[in-house]
């Protein structure tokens, strides 16, 4: 497998899923999870998660159904602020990734008042990294998230 084509993957699926906002890719499932699923080639990406506020989940990137890649995160929208206030801004962020950092969003977006932050250490392999929405100077939502290649 390619690491440049797992990259390119990454990207793809991630700007194709949640960073979408298509709420029709989301299936409900019985122990109340919520999952996203995106195939494209001979890669295959499934994205699990639970909560709404705060949330918690993991993606996991098969190649020819073995998994290769995952992404565990965490986060939440502060207390007192509406997250519709904040999850359309993020969907917007995260749709601004870079191939050469594709887990989460850009280093740095901003429109308007509101900023998003991604602070990531390492690459594709192993990595980990902490991303942040301000409104004006205050921040108003944070989420952790690590991940890397698996079962070389």
């Amino acid at each position: 497998m390619e690491l440049d084509a797992l990259r390119q993957f990454i990207l793809g699926a991630s700007r194709a899923t949640y960073a979408s906002g298509d709420a029709s890719i989301k299936e409900r499932q019985p122990d109340n999870s919520t999952t996203i699923r995106f195939e494209q080639g001979e890669f295959r990406y499934h994205d699990n998660y639970f909560g709404g506020e705060p949330y918690g989940g993991r993606e996991v990137v098969f190649h020819n159904d073995k998994p290769v890649w995952m992404m565990v995160y965490y986060g939440l929208v502060d207390a007192g602020v509406p997250k519709q206030d904040v999850y359309p801004f993020l969907m917007e962020s995260l749709s601004q990734a870079t191939l050469d950092m594709p887990y989460r969003g850009p280093a740095d977006y901003r429109r308007g008042d509101y900023r998003y932050e991604n602070l990531l250490e390492g690459d594709l392999d192993s990595f980990s990294g902490i991303e942040k929405i301000f409104r004006d100077k205050e921040c108003i939502y944070e989420a952790r998230y690590m991940g890397g290649l698996i079962d070389q």
